[in-house]
């Protein structure tokens, strides 16, 4: 045949280590139909600081692969809520060849067409807490590449056709591909007239959706004869692929032919007929009343001159037989919020002697982010005092109503599904399956009888149940002690749910780490009450008059107080405000706490008589500051240095100006900076380099005692009063004189050398 390679990539993304399935990241792809080969190319590499990391620590990179669907992760072996299915994907995990710079590659022979999805993630770390901009962080980045090798101008088989093939010497194979509608129970594919030097040397292979693996359903020809191969229950309007294989040493010239018969479930007796219409094409409703259905077909196009086509005619000894299917309506309320209701429900009938099928469509991309929902509950008055039991099988793309009525099971040799059962004991029946693969899903309900040797039919007792199938974001909205978050990788949306308080899983339901009610109680009193500590560097401002101050640190205690009663993770949680209004109040507070306790220090009042200025003019700038990046470095460590320039400026000053160092007594030194420092200095180091979020409670507990603590050591003392002169004392004569200094007035000289020039009024 001929093929055509098609070439697919997405933007590098940094790659953050797990904690939640709302940490990894999403890579989306769409291989096409008819591909024989996927070959995905997997690019890692590390940037520090704009630059190749060859100094970062080699991490492995877990990705995974699955088809239809993301794939539902658990790294961590943490549980699952009950009642949840969680399908299958498969990992790889990459490892460093060269010291900034690894590529992986992972081939997938005949994948499944449709959407791909690739989740990657690095291994989970310690938690630490870094301060954004401190030092440069190690990026591991990840770039999956996508190529595709697909098949063009496959052979079309037609039901109820032969098709005559000659297979040359240099030939293996040929492929052809038939196309599944709906309500079809059976395919059955034959090879006829099969001429060769020994006999029939053929394989032959058939499989859905893509071409045949080594794996897939195949018969020898030579063993079996007539050459045919039946498929029950086969996925309804999809491409079946089937593979005509030479056996190996066969040098001759095989001559054969392929057809394939289709079998309408509705009537089981005879094969498809040729030339009608089918009746998923017609988009015609099947009858509620009955349970056959109309007997419709496919229409095949005109035959290729290539190859010769006779119709057959084929009776199917098959006794499948399909019911009526009832369809479900769908309400979207919101994204991954849809309620699929059913006509004349959600009480549901279901009838001893046959099956109730009901279809839930799910929209491609659209709906596969979600959770699919099923609840099932039984009226056990409408049980008549029977032993009943309802079995409701959930299958993906076909039906599963098997003609054994007692049979219990969802699966088949090519299909697997999900069971539930209800009973008089047990009448609620619960099904979630996270990240569902989109498509057509059908719920099939049987009414069994239990009996000493098992289940058999029921006679005259019509079991009622309630059926409830919804799609919501997360499973239980994450419960008390997580977070459902809308996630979006390019226009692909899904959600997942971020845990807290050491709770863990896909639901948050794990509780093997969780924080205990007394630890989350404690560990918000110590974040709380520590502010306290705030309360002795009020008391020494408004001794020393420092009213400006005293108010700043009264602000920054009550939202830092209140912001860290409301930033909790668990159930222990006080809010006064929104979260967001507290935060920035807590930063800003924390910020000007510093600032207006370098400028204190700097005493500007004799220099600069208008030093309020610089408050005002902190505040602005730190606002605006906070704004732009609240948690970046330069928020804390610019106007920290700039504030502490000023006060060097304003010291040296002093200095030169008295020749003398300045604060003049050592006492000041010795008892009150340098142990200010020193605490402020502890602090900032306890901050940037040993909080994580295992020890933040009582790190930044510690971490307020300290700064608050600090700033009780670096006020300093009360301004001694300057020695100016006052008004020159009212001279009585005839009236009264009053005399002001008038350069003492405008702060020209010294007061203690100042003559006195007067301006009297009488």
């Amino acid at each position: 045949g001929l093929f055509v390679t098609d070439y697919f990539t997405r933007t590098p993304r940094k790659l953050s280590p797990f904690r939640s399935f709302a940490s990894i990241e999403l890579f989306h792809f769409h291989i096409p139909e008819d591909t024989v080969m996927a070959v995905w190319n997997l690019i890692t590499f590390k940037e520090q600081g704009g630059t190749f990391g060859d100094q970062c620590p080699d991490r492995s990179i877990t990705v995974y692969f699955r088809s239809g669907a993301p794939s539902v992760i658990n790294p961590l072996h943490t549980h699952f809520p009950r009642d949840t299915a969680v399908p299958g994907s498969f990992a790889l995990t990459l490892t460093w060849t060269l010291p900034n710079r690894t590529t992986g590659v992972f081939n997938v022979t005949s994948p499944l067409p449709g959407d791909w999805f690739l989740a990657a993630h690095l291994p989970k770390d310690e938690g630490k807490i870094s301060v954004k901009g401190l030092y440069e962080e190690c990026q591991y980045l990840f770039q999956p590449q996508l190529i595709v090798q697909r098949l063009v101008n496959i052979a079309v088989l037609y039901p109820g056709y032969v098709t005559e093939q000659s297979m040359a010497p240099h030939n293996r194979s040929c492929l052809y591909k038939v196309f599944v509608p709906s309500y079809t129970s059976r395919v059955l594919v034959e090879v006829l007239q099969c001429h060769g030097a020994e006999g029939c040397p053929l394989w032959l292979r058939v499989r859905a959706k893509a071409p045949p693996l080594h794996n897939s359903t195949a018969l020898d020809c030579r063993e079996h004869s007539p050459c045919q191969l039946a498929l029950d229950l086969p996925f309804w309007q999809h491409w079946y692929y089937v593979l005509v294989e030479k056996h190996p040493g066969v040098p001759a010239t095989i001559s054969f032919q392929v057809t394939v018969q289709l079998t309408d479930c509705s009537r089981p007796s005879l094969a498809r007929p040729p030339f009608l219409p089918s009746s998923a094409s017609m988009n015609m409703p099947h009858s509620f009343s009955s349970a056959g259905g109309l007997a419709l077909g496919d229409s095949p196009p005109p035959a290729s001159p290539n190859s010769t086509k006779h119709p057959v005619h084929i009776t199917s000894a098959s006794g499948e037989q399909c019911w009526p299917i009832r369809p479900t309506l769908r309400n979207e309320l919101d994204t991954f919020s849809v309620h699929f209701y059913i006509f004349f429900g959600p009480n549901v009938s279901v009838p001893p002697d046959r099956p109730a099928v009901f279809v839930i469509n799910l929209l491609p991309v659209l709906d596969s982010g979600g959770v699919l929902n099923l609840e099932l509950r039984l009226n056990v008055s409408s049980l008549c005092g029977e032993n009943v039991t309802v079995f409701g099988c959930l299958n993906h793309e076909v039906p599963l109503t098997s003609a054994d009525n007692a049979s219990v099971t969802c699966e088949t040799e090519h299909l697997a599904g999900f069971l539930l059962s209800v009973n008089a004991t047990a009448s609620l029946s619960r099904l979630r399956i996270p990240y569902p693969q989109t498509g057509s899903w059908y719920l099939s309900l049987r009414s069994l009888c239990a009996m000493e040797h098992g289940f058999e039919p029921c006679t005259n007792v019509t079991a009622e149940v309630y059926l409830r199938v919804y799609l919501s974001p997360c499973i239980n909205d994450c419960g008390m002690y997580g977070q459902c978050k809308l996630l979006r990788t390019n226009n692909y949306l899904y959600a997942a749910c971020e845990c807290k308080a050491g709770w863990n899983g896909w639901g948050c339901t794990d509780n093997a780490e969780a924080f205990s009610y007394g630890f989350q109680l404690l560990s918000t009193l110590l974040l709380c009450l520590s502010n306290v500590m705030f309360v002795p560097p009020v008391a020494i401002a408004v001794r020393s008059h420092y009213l400006l101050e005293a108010a700043v640190y009264i602000f920054t205690m009550f939202f830092s107080t209140f912001y860290h009663a409301c930033d909790q993770p668990g159930i222990v949680v006080f809010c006064i405000m929104e979260y967001d209004v507290l935060q920035f109040c807590d930063f800003l507070g924390s910020l000007m706490s510093v600032w207006v306790t370098v400028i204190a220090m700097a005493r500007l009042q004799p220099v600069v008589k208008q030093a309020s200025v610089l408050y005002l003019l902190g505040a602005m700038l730190l606002s605006m500051a906070l704004q732009m990046d609240r948690h970046g470095l330069w928020n804390l460590l610019g106007p920290s240095l700039f504030a502490l320039g000023i006060m060097a400026v304003a010291w040296t000053a002093r200095t030169i100006q008295r020749r003398h160092c300045y604060p003049p007594t050592w006492k000041r030194w010795a008892f009150y900076l340098c142990p200010g420092a020193l605490i402020a200095a502890a602090a900032v180091l306890l901050y940037a380099f040993v909080e994580t979020e295992e020890n933040y409670f009582y790190i930044h507990s510690i971490w307020h005692l300290l700064i608050a603590g600090s700033v009780g050591f670096l006020l300093p003392p009360r301004a001694k009063p300057s020695g100016r002169l006052g008004p020159l004392p009212r001279r009585k004569g005839c009236g009264y004189q009053l005399c002001v200094n008038e350069q003492e007035e405008l702060g020209l000289v010294d007061p203690a050398v100042a003559s006195i020039n007067s301006i009297c009024t009488s």
